[in-house]
């Protein structure tokens, strides 16, 4: 039993060891592609890259999405993040989050380029349609409050027939005297494998010493050994 549990727990270790150096290459290219310029938004986009697209905000049709409080020049304020739909020539609007708000106070909102309605190109990433949750908050069209990324269902609430099923994450530096408070930096998968395969062999350690200590005091006769089954003599 103490060599199957063993050759297990080394066995999740090694398989550990090539995760880890699997997700440290996948770290280095998502690195290397925020350095990089960023690509014209492909057909199919992967959520670990520099994308960027052109067309025309709709600041009508802004919808807030989220709730969270973060420090700016006046103190702690409540906000969320504003989603603008961005019109193109090529294709349905995109949802573009540009990043977070204050809504405890009227903040100038800036606009790349020449403004609010003209065209722009935006760089960022994109992230995958969120469906609400059973435990996710209604959203409130009267509000334009919105708790879940969901391209469908903000493009009925604010009457555009069809939109890009994802949302673009807007990329930009950060600065709290400006809004909006965009992402800084393109999303990193947890990378907690050096941990697990720490915990697999130290196990495996364990295990081992365990036996060892055991089979050492059973050697000199210190040890119980272990009851045969069967009740005849």
């Amino acid at each position: 039993m103490t060599a199957v549990m063993v050759a297990i727990l080394l066995a999740l270790g090694i398989w550990q060891v090539h995760r880890l150096a699997w997700k440290e290459r996948l770290l280095a290219e998502i690195a290397a592609a925020e350095r990089a310029p960023a690509i014209p938004l492909p057909p199919h986009p992967g959520p670990f890259v520099k994308v960027s697209v052109s067309g025309r905000f709709r600041p009508d049709l802004a919808v807030h999405f989220g709730d969270i409080v973060r420090d700016t020049m006046r103190g702690p304020a409540m906000g969320a993040d504003l989603v603008v739909p961005l019109e193109r020539a090529d294709g349905p609007p995109v949802l573009v989050d540009r990043g977070w708000v204050p809504l405890s106070f009227q903040a100038p909102i800036a606009w790349p380029g020449p403004g609010p309605h003209g065209t722009v190109t935006v760089d960022g990433y994109v992230a995958a349609a969120q469906h609400p949750g059973l435990f996710t908050p209604r959203p409130e069209p009267r509000g334009r409050q919105v708790y879940a990324l969901d391209p469908a269902m903000i493009g009925r609430m604010v009457g555009l027939r069809e939109v890009a099923p994802f949302t673009l994450i807007a990329l930009g530096t950060q600065r709290l005297s400006h809004y909006p408070v965009p992402a800084d930096r393109l999303p990193r998968p947890p990378n907690h494998h050096l941990v697990y395969l720490t915990i697999w062999f130290t196990l495996a350690g364990a295990l081992v010493v365990i036996f060892t200590v055991w089979a050492r005091d059973l050697l000199r006769g210190e040890a119980p050994a272990p009851r045969r089954s069967g009740g005849g003599r």
